[in-house]
């Protein structure tokens, strides 16, 4: 089961303060519109994501058919298929994947402890 490239998704109040915050941290801007409140931001092969007003809670986020810079990736397990693996080991679904569709797509789980997982694939 690839999952693909993992971020940690931020909920933010002010993307501009908590921009500039990570940039002092190292952070570069690797993609998103901060006119449209979100950022994505990276460190080596960290990355994470800035979002104003988009999320209730921070969430950790799987990218399937993407590695760490956003490329894709040759071979990748599409999202419907990690959503029937998931189903089939018994997790559990905040939001589910129509599997009759193709292309970009997203589910949430919740981890034992409450902590929401997006799987957001964008091709």
């Amino acid at each position: 089961m690839k999952l693909g490239a993992f971020s940690v998704s931020l909920t933010v109040k002010d993307i501009h303060a908590s921009k500039a915050f990570y940039e002092k941290l190292g952070f570069t801007e690797l993609g998103g519109n901060i006119e449209q409140n979100w950022l994505i931001l990276k460190n080596g092969d960290t990355v994470i994501g800035l979002f104003q007003g988009m999320f209730e809670k921070n969430l950790l986020t799987f990218n399937p058919g993407w590695n760490q810079n956003a490329e894709n990736l040759d071979s990748f397990t599409d999202i419907r298929d990690l959503q029937k693996q998931l189903k089939e080991n018994g997790i559990n679904f905040i939001s589910e994947v129509d599997e009759t569709t193709e292309g970009p797509a997203s589910f949430i789980i919740k981890d034992p402890d409450g902590n929401p997982i997006l799987f957001d694939q964008h091709r």
